[in-house]
């Protein structure tokens, strides 16, 4: 084993990680040949997904920087004003620059002499050095500030402007004919009305935005023949974001195909999908475009609705472990992954987070030393250490699984168990002795072996073949600022739902607000499981499936081994206080 570095120590001796974790890193950082203090910290953050606070705090510590602490939502007006009288210094691509990296310059100090308060996430970001040369400011001191007061205090005080958005405020509204008799418009009045409308700014500006606010799609949709309509999904939830008034929802639509690889502007009859990309706040953001023709009263209009899934890396969670499973679950669930062979499938309607389990699932067992392929349509995370095939017209989804054994695979993700051709491939690579992770669409986690019976997989094969099922939903977090303890006037439908009076009377059962921090009292999601492993006698009960599985007598056999349902997954995230009554009575309404 080589030597730790300099940084790897003083991680051991002070007690942050265990040094056979630090060793582990410390191998990864020879093989791209740059073991500094500032490469093991980007790498513990970007690869190991580990707390970016926990590692720069060390790292501040290891160099000596101080800690700066404040609230900012306790500045006082003169000092914001001060701030930004100071920001005023700064030109805005450098500034940008440093918001980025999350650098902020925050007040001048006054001692002998003069000098500027810099507080940064990353006190040994070199960026740091060019303020004294793209700025007045010769003299300056670095403070170590957590990432989120430093997230707040840009937010605060000088919060970041969507360009395309300004452009088109500047513009005034977008007009067009709207008294026009036609029918329909033609391709030149549509190209006039794009380029006087700066539509473009609007599109743009959508997508800029959705990445900012951390929605995962964007829905583009025609209210009338003058107004188009911009909605958010927000922590699963659609949001109007914008009204385009004075506006032809083609004009729009022929913008996003203009702007978009793989679709045809001039093509309104048929469903169309595309993609696209942008680098946004320095990284680089995939856009999956869904084009569908829609009927409306505007029956002499072609109208369509334009969904974009937006893909952003930074979202994809390496660490198994912060995906929130509850205790039992998360251990059946390493169990699982951490064998030779068996399929892990993950259940749940579209939108629950299934691909985001598997991801991480993945990311726990990859090494250099096993062949992981993954078979996916579309594929929408690149996985580092993965070989993901590419899916497209000489080569069919089908044609991709009938492949997969000829590749002397170890580990296999088959995006999802779709028929029995899929489910056969499946069952094939986990009895000769490989991995495999796969997803299908059932409510919970016994009818999936109902499902995969139906598909026409004998009941042995199924036993002897599966190591888990996890059926889950996700649920919106409630927001830490503005929750309160539940209304008594709720207390019947609590009670009704499994709690009891004890548990609500001690004010631990928490119900929505709403405030500037959040939308209507949530903010995030968190998720609700039922993990059904498969223990002797859940195989036993398989095996003798004569017409019918008992998916009853399952459950029955899975809770009596600790198994939690679905619903009172969810009741145990509410009486930790992190999501409602309202949130976990809907994603649990099957039962």
């Amino acid at each position: 084993m080589a030597a730790l570095t300099k940084f790897g120590v003083y991680l051991v001796e002070k007690g942050y990680f265990p040094q056979d974790f630090i060793e582990r890193v410390n191998v990864r950082l020879r093989e791209f040949g740059d073991t500094s203090p500032s490469a093991m910290a980007r790498m513990l953050v970007e690869e190991y997904k580990v707390s970016h606070d926990t590692v720069y705090e060390a790292l501040s510590k290891l160099y000596a920087f101080a800690n700066y602490e404040v609230d900012p939502e306790s500045l006082e007006k003169v000092h914001i004003d001060h701030t930004m009288e100071i920001l005023k210094n700064f030109p805005d691509e450098f500034k940008r620059k440093l918001f980025f990296r999350k650098v902020f310059p925050f007040k001048l100090q006054n001692s002998s002499r003069e000098s500027l308060v810099v507080l940064a996430a990353d006190p040994t970001d070199r960026i740091i050095k060019d303020i004294p040369i793209e700025t007045p400011y010769k003299r300056y001191e670095v403070y170590w500030c957590n990432l989120k007061t430093i997230e707040d205090l840009i937010q605060k005080i000088a919060p970041q402007k969507n360009e395309f958005l300004q452009m088109l405020q500047e513009a005034g509204d977008v007009i067009v004919d709207v008294d026009k008799q036609e029918a329909e418009l033609n391709e030149q009045e549509l190209e006039e009305e794009i380029n006087r409308s700066l539509l473009v700014n609007l599109f743009e500006g959508a997508l800029l935005e959705a990445v900012r606010k951390d929605a995962s799609d964007i829905h583009i949709l025609a209210a009338s023949k003058t107004q188009v309509e911009i909605y958010f999904r927000i922590d699963g939830k659609l949001t109007l974001w914008h009204r385009q008034d004075n506006t032809a929802p083609e004009a729009l639509a022929a913008v996003v195909k203009d702007r978009s690889i793989g679709v045809d502007r001039f093509e309104r009859d048929t469903a169309q999908d595309g993609f696209a990309q942008r680098v946004i706040d320095d990284h680089l953001i995939r856009f999956r475009v869904s084009i569908l023709p829609v009927v409306s009263a505007e029956y002499e209009r072609r109208f369509e609705s334009v969904v974009i899934r937006v893909i952003d890396d930074r979202k994809v969670i390496a660490d198994f472990r912060k995906l929130g499973f509850q205790t039992q679950a998360e251990q059946e669930f390493l169990k699982s992954i951490n064998t030779s062979k068996g399929i892990i499938i993950v259940t749940g309607p579209t939108g629950s987070g299934k691909s985001t389990t598997l991801m991480a699932a993945l990311h726990q067992i990859i090494k250099p030393e096993i062949n992981v392929l993954t078979c996916e349509d579309p594929v929408e995370y690149v996985i580092k250490g993965a070989r993901q095939l590419k899916i497209g017209h000489k080569m069919s989804f089908d044609q991709a699984i009938r492949c997969i054994l000829r590749h002397d695979p170890d580990v296999v993700m088959v995006g999802e168990i779709r028929d029995k051709i899929t489910a056969d491939i499946a069952v094939k690579l986990a009895n000769t002795g490989h991995l495999t992770f796969s997803t299908l669409h059932t409510n919970d986690a016994p009818s999936a072996i109902t499902r995969l019976y139906k598909m026409g997989i004998e009941p042995f094969l199924l036993a002897y073949s599966i190591n888990i099922i996890i059926a889950q939903r996700l649920v919106r977090k409630l927001c830490d600022v503005c929750k309160r303890p539940l209304m008594k006037e709720h207390w019947k439908a609590a009670i009704e739902m499994g709690l009891n009076e004890e548990e609500l009377a001690a004010g631990k059962i928490y119900e929505p607000v709403g405030c500037p921090k959040c939308i209507g009292g949530y903010k995030g999601r968190i998720n609700i499981a039922e993990a059904l492993y498969f223990y002797p006698e859940i195989k036993a009960e398989i095996v003798q499936a004569s017409i019918d599985i008992n998916e009853d007598r399952i459950r029955e056999i899975a809770e009596k081994h600790g198994m939690l349902s679905m619903r009172d997954s969810g009741l145990e995230r509410i009486r930790e206080g992190q999501t409602s009554l309202e949130e976990v009575a809907y994603a649990t309404t099957e039962e």
